[in-house]
């Protein structure tokens, strides 16, 4: 267990930057991070410490005849309590990821599969909207391209709000459902798949860019399937010339565009700075969950069955219409738990 200085140290801090706070010095914004990140972990100090006093009060009545009894009674009680809170101040101790509290960029595109794959890439975009909504967070598409038959060629969504990258980060990779898809008309199920990308979104002191190094279009914006034509030159596409990253923007005014565009740039050059640096921190070892390898393939839907399988954690829902309605609490927290037990199992080793 962490020494109680070690604890004492950190309460300390807390109440500095509590202080720092109350009286409007330093910068505020840096202060509010930090007392946001320490406040739960403060939390968890304090259960702990005051159940380690319960426990040496109780050690201690049993040297008095009349309290003997009652420290019997309740010391099993309270030692029993130790592992417990032990964990949970474990886990509030381990290293945050520094974008956990950041937006997120949700990237969606169909895989093989054909038209299938384009309209389960659809189900997924409306799943991840709905399962914002019962967050309170907000989206905003950034690019969205349909087919004719409604599915999705691309989709690229902001999301907005509390611990959104924190709890949209284990959805990397590929997704494959298993189902009879409304075009087969023999009753075969077909197996397709939908590759899913969410990024954090990165601030402009984060990645610095050379305005050299970028090649700017202006095109002609459509809408879905073609209609709604914008006969202006609103949509850009924006192209990183270093690394050949593409992005594009089509959804408001090319000022507006440029912005967005500017937006999703600057978080996928952050996200490979972040993999870069993960892969030379882990060059032996890989997370599992927290991999963010995007062409793994990470969940199964299987609609004739109702049942959905994270192959990650080996966990199972047979609640599949509660899932593609945004119902991933159950599942996310399974991922993060499992994230979290094998940090917890790399540090003691």
């Amino acid at each position: 267990m962490v020494p109680l200085d070690k604890l004492a140290q950190i309460t300390q801090r807390f109440e500095f930057i509590e202080a720092q706070m109350s009286a409007g010095t330093g910068d505020i914004a840096a202060l509010g991070r930090e007392y946001a990140d320490l406040r739960p972990v403060v939390a968890e100090i304090a259960e702990y410490r005051r159940l380690l006093d319960d426990i040496a009060e109780a050690e201690a009545m049993l040297a008095d005849p009349e309290m003997k009894a009652l420290a019997e009674d309740e010391l099993p009680t309270l030692r029993a309590r130790l592992p417990e809170v032990e964990g949970a101040l474990q886990i509030a101790l381990l290293p945050k990821d520094a974008a956990d509290a950041r937006a997120a960029i949700v990237e969606i595109r169909p895989g093989t599969g054909g038209e299938e794959a384009a309209l389960f890439a659809g189900d997924l975009l409306r799943m991840y909207q709905r399962y914002a909504e019962r967050r309170g967070w907000r989206t905003e598409m950034i690019e969205e391209t349909e087919t004719e038959l409604g599915g999705i060629k691309e989709a690229v969504m902001a999301v907005q709000g509390e611990g959104v990258f924190a709890r949209l980060k284990f959805e990397s990779g590929v997704h494959r459902v298993q189902r009879v898809p409304e075009t087969e008309s023999g009753g075969r199920i077909h197996t397709s798949a939908a590759t899913v990308a969410v990024l954090p979104e990165a601030e402009e002191v984060d990645v610095a860019i050379d305005q050299n190094d970028l090649r700017i279009d202006t095109m002609r914006a459509s809408g879905a399937g073609g209609q709604h034509v914008n006969t202006t030159d609103s949509a850009v596409r924006i192209t990183h010339i270093p690394t050949g990253i593409v992005v594009t923007s089509s959804e408001k005014s090319q000022h507006q565009n440029r912005a967005i565009a500017m937006q999703v740039l600057r978080a996928k050059l952050y996200d490979m700075e972040r993999a870069r640096a993960a892969s030379e921190r882990a060059a032996d070892r890989k997370s599992q969950v927290g991999s963010g390898d995007r062409s793994e393939r990470i969940r199964t839907y299987n609609f004739p069955q109702g049942r959905m399988t994270d192959h990650r954690i080996g966990l199972t829902l047979y609640k599949l219409d509660q899932v593609m309605q945004g119902d991933l609490d159950e599942i996310v927290d399974a991922l993060i738990s499992d994230d979290q037990a094998t940090r917890l199992a790399e540090m003691d080793a």
